[in-house]
């Protein structure tokens, strides 16, 4: 068979594929990170940290006398890769690649008071080391990335795909974190239960970590799961009403 007629390995991306993107990239807590080493422009990865803008973007926190921090600063230009292997073949499960432009977010902007709140909600422990002069949070922007859902399952996802533009967003950067606060000291019961109907997880002392237009994230230690609403947010003033009514569809649920 010529090159030419060669059958395309990949697969037209339809919504479940951008859901179990999206789904790696908001419960991953560390990734492979690819940068350009300045000194022979050579590949270089390293393992950093990761969590997640409002919109979907992943955010990482690099010292400054790291190598990948100077790769970064001499060429944005970077990969990702996120997903955990598991048990088995560690190719059997999903993973994703993705292509991105490292934007580094200035320390006093409202960007950075964003994506360091989030990132805390993520990797709690920073905090002690979050606001050295010498530490730099950074947005990955998607360009594209690629999609291995396990054997024979590959897709190509553009930025569209990856990221969330919605009307919500404005206010739910000034929401998210009184809500996320009120929900784990007042309503933990709720929380646990979103983890044991909606992830069908274990009973525990779930964490609600983020709040975004398109569904919540939740912690128990290491563990992180999402969850998706239904219908994504068009307004932050949905938020309460769609949590409240979640709460009561796990409690019926979980009695029945």
């Amino acid at each position: 068979m010529s090159e030419g007629k060669q059958k395309d390995i990949i697969l037209e991306t339809d919504a479940d594929a951008i859901r179990l993107a999206k789904t790696l990239v908001r419960v991953a807590r560390f990734g492979a990170l690819a940068t350009i080493d300045p000194e022979d422009g050579a590949p270089f990865a390293t393992r950093v940290a990761t969590a997640t803008d409002l919109d979907g973007a992943s955010l990482i926190l690099v010292s400054g006398l790291s190598a990948h921090t100077k790769g970064l600063e001499s060429d944005p230009r970077c990969s990702l890769l996120l997903g955990e292997p598991g048990k088995g073949d560690p190719l059997a499960h999903p993973r994703l690649s993705v292509k991105a432009a490292a934007l580094r977010l200035e320390h006093d902007s409202e960007d950075h008071a964003r994506a360091k709140r989030r990132y805390l909600a993520r990797h709690p422990k920073a905090k002690l080391y979050i606001d050295f002069p010498d530490f730099s949070l950074y947005r990955l922007e998607p360009k594209t990335a690629l999609l291995n859902g396990g054997f024979a399952r590959a897709y190509r996802l553009s930025r569209k795909e990856l990221l969330f533009d919605s009307p919500a967003l404005a206010g739910l950067a000034e929401a998210e974190a009184g809500a996320i606060a009120h929900m784990n000291s007042d309503h933990a019961d709720a929380i646990e239960n979103y983890a044991r109907f909606f992830s069908k997880e274990r009973s525990g002392k779930w964490q609600m970590t983020g709040i975004d237009p398109e569904g919540i994230d939740l912690a128990l230690g290491d563990e992180t799961r999402r969850i998706f609403f239904d219908t994504p947010l068009d307004e932050a003033a949905q938020m309460r009403h769609v949590l409240v009514a979640m709460a009561g569809q796990a409690r019926a649920g979980l009695a029945a």
